[in-house]
Order: structure tokens, then sequence, then C-alpha cells
């Protein structure tokens, strides 16, 4: 495949963000999740017992949303929905052990990634190009989750 024509530097920056994306994708697509189940799932590996509420804030959906990926990934087996004593009407999510299982390994992969990305670049180009990008976001807004 023949390189697209870039021609500025966030052009460029853009490409990688794109390849660093599709690793993200083909991992998640080979096991069969939608981003939005995957990044769900992987938020309640590390935050055990969230609330529906939680998980829509996080993921920046409706409730209603929410209820459906839930539904998804109750259906595989994957979380479970559990009342709380004393609360019928108040649910906490779990991932399941096979859901847990199912995306254990994500990290990894995405370090795979950017070492294939960052590859062809020596230990001083890697430290120059973060220092350049560093002195570049220092002067941007914060991200917000």
């Amino acid at each position: 495949m023949d390189a697209p024509n870039l021609t500025s530097s966030l052009d460029l920056v853009r490409w990688i963000m794109w390849a660093q994306r599709k690793a993200a994708e083909d991992w998640i697509r080979a096991r069969e999740l939608s981003h939005e189940q995957s990044f769900a799932l992987g938020y309640l590996v590390q935050n055990p017992g969230a609330i529906q509420r939680d998980i829509a804030q996080i993921t920046r959906t409706s409730a209603a949303s929410v209820s459906s990926l839930l539904q998804g990934l109750e259906r595989r087996g994957l979380v479970e929905r559990r009342t709380e004593p004393g609360d019928e009407r108040s649910k906490r999510v779990y991932a399941t052990p096979a859901g847990s299982e199912l995306i254990a390994g994500f990290e990894t992969a995405m370090t795979d990634a950017n070492e294939t990305i960052l590859a062809p670049l020596d230990e001083t180009e890697r430290a120059t190009l973060h220092t350049l990008l560093a002195k570049i976001t220092a002067e941007l807004p914060q991200p917000t989750r």
C-alpha cells in the first residue's frame, strides 16, 4: 500500500493515531465486541460493582443505551447485574470471569502496537519525539473524561 500524500505534521500524527486505533479495533473485533462493549467491560474489570449511571457517564451514553449494551454482554455471560441487599431497585454490575478473561491482554496488545508504530525510531529519536510532543501538549487544554 502506498503511503498517502500527507502534507503536514498533524496529518502524520493523525495517521499514527489511525494505526493505533485500527490495532485496537482489530483486537476488539477478534473478540466479537463493539468498541462500547469492550470499554464498558474494561471499566467493570477495574471498577467491580459499578452502577449503570457510572457506566453511562464514563461511556458518555444514555442510561437506555447502557441498558441495551449490558443486556448484550449479559447474554454472552460476560457481565452480571446483582441487586443490592435492602434495595431491590439498585443493581450493581460485575464482569464475570469469562468477561475478564475475554479482555485480558488488551494493554499488552496496545503496547505491542505502539512498539510496532515506533519501531523505525531508535531510542534517541523516540526521546526527541516524546519531548516535542510533550512540549506541544503542555499548551493544549486538558482532555476531560
